[in-house]
């Protein structure tokens, strides 16, 4: 199996600004469930020097290349052009290159096996810039290529939050060594950590062992941080421990905008009651905590539910570099107990509404864990 990867993206309107790359953020993320490395990304304009100069430099240091987009005659078909002759070059099959069948669409991929000299050959996908044609193709036609697919590859991915990714890092150690079977890949989306488990054996059943016994690690390792796996959110997990206790939940909420409510609300759990929003200047924003607790409470006991959770307002964030973090606050209240915690609103504003809305979600899943089971 390939090791490193460059992928190639051609289109003037890639490198102009006018449409996202999002075709090389797919790719690196199939190729890292395959154990393959990503190591550049290269945008390129639909020029064939260019194209040339950057491929000459990706075969010397990628041992998989993978390319998407560039001029063929479709582009122009397309737009009711005829393709002019200076073009056409362009549109030409390598004589060593095999075709990759494209039922989806009218351009054929290409793929090739370069040699070079003292190690060994550079592999190259070429596939149409269509997103729906380059996947179908990757997974169709590129994949079953690819050198020791007689191993068997099984992937999983654990779900941690509370913790930031440099913390994460420390805490696991060993365990996101490079090569270490299986690896170990830490990614951050909203401050949700999530670490994902690639194995490869001879049998399901090995790769399967790996992924236990390293999960048993992970969860030895980051404890009270792990919460879910595959695609558990936060609110899936609380909302199944809740429907277990034969308990419910309600949320208050403004400075997270309903975003608390949302991610309740798609859990489509029957645990979840209700979700108000209530807009700040229902607030004094000098006794912040007090009137999030009292919210907490005046909620829990409108709705009927065992639990609820309210959310502050955000204070105005500091327009300079360095400002101290604001303070806002999240508060469950239950049957017995009204636990508050302190969230400090710093770093990308754009995540903090997201952020603070699982701040909430976890401090009700640490409660219910401090808890015990149900069959305690």
């Amino acid at each position: 199996m390939p090791h490193l990867a460059e992928i190639i993206a051609v289109g003037a309107e890639l490198t102009s600004g006018a449409k996202l790359n999002t075709n090389s953020q797919w790719l690196s993320t199939e190729l890292s469930d395959l154990g393959i490395v990503t190591g550049w990304h290269t945008t390129i304009t639909d020029d064939l020097a260019i194209n040339v100069a950057a491929l000459q430099l990706a075969v010397e240091r990628a041992d998989l290349v993978l390319i998407t987009g560039g001029l063929i005659e479709t582009y122009f078909r397309n737009r009711g052009r005829p393709m002019p002759e200076r073009n056409r070059i362009q549109a030409y099959f390598p004589k060593s290159g095999t075709p990759l069948p494209n039922p989806v669409g009218t351009a054929p991929g290409v793929w090739m096996s370069i040699p070079r000299a003292g190690r060994g050959p550079c592999l190259i996908g070429a596939m149409p810039g269509v997103p729906s044609e380059m996947y179908r193709m990757f997974r169709h036609e590129i994949v079953p290529r690819l050198p020791g697919r007689d191993r068997v590859i099984l992937k999983a991915r654990i779900n941690c939050f509370g913790c930031g990714e440099s913390q994460a890092e420390e805490l696991l150690g060993d365990l996101t060594a490079r090569d270490r079977d299986p690896e170990v890949g830490i990614t951050a989306h909203e401050a949700t950590i999530t670490l994902r488990i690639i194995a490869h054996g001879q049998t399901p059943m090995e790769c399967q062992a790996k992924i236990l016994a390293t999960e048993e690690l992970i969860r030895e390792r980051l404890g009270k941080f792990v919460y879910g796996v595959e695609d558990e959110e936060i609110e899936d997990v609380v909302a199944l421990d809740l429907e277990a206790r034969g308990q419910t939940i309600a949320t208050v909420e403004t400075g997270t905008a309903g975003k608390l409510a949302q991610r309740w609300f798609e859990t489509g759990s029957a645990s979840f009651l209700s979700g108000e929003v209530w807009p700040a200047s229902r607030w004094e924003m000098s006794q912040l905590e007090s009137l999030t607790q009292a919210a907490a409470r005046t909620v829990r006991a409108k709705s009927g539910a065992d639990y609820a959770l309210a959310v502050s307002p955000f204070p105005p964030l500091p327009r300079t570099l360095n400002a101290a973090p604001v303070e806002a606050f999240v508060v469950l209240a239950g049957p017995a107990e009204l636990v508050t915690e302190k969230v400090l609103l710093s770093g990308n504003p754009a995540i903090h509404q997201s952020r603070t809305a699982k701040v909430a979600s976890d401090l009700l899943r640490r409660h219910l864990e401090s808890q015990g089971t149900v069959a305690d």
